[in-house]
Formats: structure tokens, C-alpha cells, sequence
């Protein structure tokens, strides 16, 4: 298990941008398949955007992708958001799991071990 500490977020005008990060506390993530999720009216969690345990493989949900850029380094994982809208206002969680398959990207909120705090993204009209 790791411990996930987010931070970035904040309030923006539609249009505008945020970088939202997390790091994993007192370890790396080299081990690790790395996602970020928000809250959705029928389920707890959906899926945001994932990235490999080796970085070469990402996948976004639809109504991000174009706009949402997710990556890696061995210390922390980010989510540049760009081109806000105010439907993408929510608390976004960073997720980890510990992996040994390399390429694989899970969009499924229970394929995920250990999460962030939260962070609330707010994008005023």
C-alpha cells in the first residue's frame, strides 16, 4: 500500500487551464499503473485518465481526450487539464496500484488499491 498526496487544482474560467499532481509518500512509483478519477452521478467513481506502469501506454475517457494530458515520473503523476469546461468541475483522485504488467491501463475504479485525497477543480462559465 502507498500513501497518495495530491495537490494543484483550484478555481479557472472556462477556457483556462490546471495542473493537478500527486506523489506517493516516502516511495516511488515505478511499480505502479496510475490513474485519476472523479466523482459521477451513478457510480462512485469514473474513470478520468490512466497511464501504464511504464508510461507508453495512456487512455482517457471520451470527453476529456483532446484536452487532458496524463503522465508520469518515477516520483509523481500529473493530469494537465486544458480548455476547461464547467462540467469537468468535481474533487479529482489520483489511484495507484501496484503491477507487474508493464502496458496495461485499467479504467475500472476497483482495479485501483490506494488513493489521493481528493482535489477540487472548479471551472466557473
Amino acid at each position: 500500500q502507498v500513501q497518495l498526496v495530491q495537490s494543484g487544482g483550484g478555481l479557472v474560467q472556462a477556457g483556462g487551464s490546471l495542473r493537478l499532481s500527486c506523489a506517493a509518500s516516502g516511495r516511488t512509483f515505478s511499480n505502479f499503473r496510475l490513474g485519476w478519477f472523479r466523482p459521477a452521478p451513478e457510480k462512485e467513481r469514473e474513470f478520468v485518465a490512466g497511464i501504464s506502469r511504464s508510461g507508453e501506454v495512456v487512455n482517457y475517457r471520451d470527453s476529456v481526450k483532446g484536452r487532458f494530458t496524463i503522465s508520469r515520473d518515477n516520483a509523481k503523476v500529473y493530469l494537465q487539464m486544458n480548455s476547461l469546461k464547467p462540467e469537468d468541475t468535481a474533487v479529482y483522485y489520483c489511484a495507484a496500484k501496484s503491477t507487474a504488467r508493464s502496458q496495461y491501463v485499467r479504467t475500472e475504479s476497483n482495479a485501483y488499491s490506494d488513493w489521493g485525497q481528493g482535489t477540487q477543480v472548479t471551472v466557473s462559465s
